[in-house]
C-alpha cells in the first residue's frame, strides 16, 4: 500500500465499504438533493482530517436523463497539514432512481503525490472508460461515492448476524472487490448524539498501515437515513476513528436515543 494513502485510505475505505452486487434496493431513496454530511477523522486524540459530502441537483443530463451530483471533499487539518497535507475532491453523477453511476472524477493532492481520473460508466455496453483504459464489467459496479449512496438503499431487513456481503467498485486501474460481515445491532455515540445502529466489519488488507489482525468496524444508523456515523480501526501505531459531526438537508429526521 502506497504511503500517500496514510490519512484518507480510512475515509475513502469507509465510504466504499458496504454494498452488494446482487443487492435488493429499497423502493424509496434514502436521501435527497440538499443533503450535506460532515465527518471528522481522529488519530488517537488528535484531529487529523475532515470530509464533507453533498448531494445536489444538476442541469447536466446523461443519456437524456436527469442526475444527482454527489460532491465530496476531504482535507487534513491542524498539525496533519504539516505532516501530510491533503486536499482531495471527488465528483459522481448518478441516476436518481437506479443510483448507478454515469460519470466519476477525482483530483487528489496528498503530500507530494498528485492523481486525477475521469471515469465514464456505459451500462448498456458494460464498459468503463477511464484515463488508464477501457474495462468491461457485468452486474452492478460503482465508483466509491455512488457505491456509498447505493449502499444506503440496500434492503437489510433479512440480514443475519455473520452474513457476508460483497461489493464491486472501480478505482484507478480496475474493478475491485471487498467483503463485509454483518455483526448485528448496537447503540453508538457520535458527535450528534447516540443512535441505534447496524454494525459491519469490512475486510482490510494488512500492510504498512494496518496490523495483521486489525479489525475495521463501521456503524450505520438503523433508520431510513442509513448514514454511517462512526468507524474505528487499529493501525500498526495507534488507531483511527471516523465520527459524524454535522448533518443537514436530510430526507428524514435523525432520531438520537433519548437518555
Amino acid at each position: 500500500m502506497k504511503k500517500y494513502y496514510l490519512v484518507l485510505i480510512f475515509i475513502t475505505g469507509i465510504i466504499r465499504a458496504f454494498s452488494q452486487d446482487q443487492a435488493t434496493k429499497t423502493k424509496e431513496v434514502a436521501f435527497q438533493a440538499g443533503e450535506q454530511i460532515t465527518y471528522k477523522l481522529k488519530y488517537g486524540i488528535f484531529s487529523a482530517a475532515e470530509a464533507v459530502i453533498k448531494v445536489e441537483n444538476t442541469a447536466l443530463r446523461f443519456e437524456g436523463q436527469p442526475a444527482f451530483h454527489i460532491n465530496a471533499s476531504a482535507k487534513t487539518i491542524g498539525t496533519f497539514n504539516l505532516l501530510f497535507k491533503t486536499r482531495n475532491e471527488y465528483h459522481s453523477y448518478i441516476d436518481p432512481v437506479t443510483l448507478l453511476p454515469y460519470y466519476y472524477s477525482e483530483n487528489r493532492q496528498e503530500s507530494k503525490y498528485r492523481h486525477s481520473d475521469k471515469v465514464t460508466f456505459d451500462h448498456e455496453k458494460n464498459i468503463i472508460t477511464a484515463d488508464k483504459g477501457k474495462f468491461p464489467f457485468t452486474g452492478n459496479v460503482f465508483d466509491f461515492l455512488s457505491c456509498y449512496y447505493f449502499a444506503r438503499n440496500i434492503d437489510v431487513s433479512h440480514l443475519s448476524i455473520g452474513e457476508k456481503l460483497e461489493l464491486r467498485y472501480f478505482l484507478e486501474d480496475g474493478i475491485h472487490s471487498l467483503t463485509i460481515t454483518y455483526l448485528g445491532k448496537e447503540q453508538v455515540k457520535c458527535g450528534l448524539g447516540t443512535f441505534n445502529c447496524l454494525k459491519f466489519n469490512p475486510t482490510i488488507i494488512p500492510g504498512r498501515i494496518f496490523k495483521k489482525n486489525s479489525m475495521l468496524y463501521l456503524w450505520i444508523t438503523d433508520d431510513k437515513n442509513r448514514i454511517p456515523i462512526k468507524a474505528h480501526v487499529e493501525l500498526i501505531v495507534g488507531s483511527l476513528v471516523m465520527d459524524l459531526s454535522q448533518a443537514s438537508g436530510l430526507k428524514y429526521p435523525l432520531n438520537p436515543v433519548k437518555k
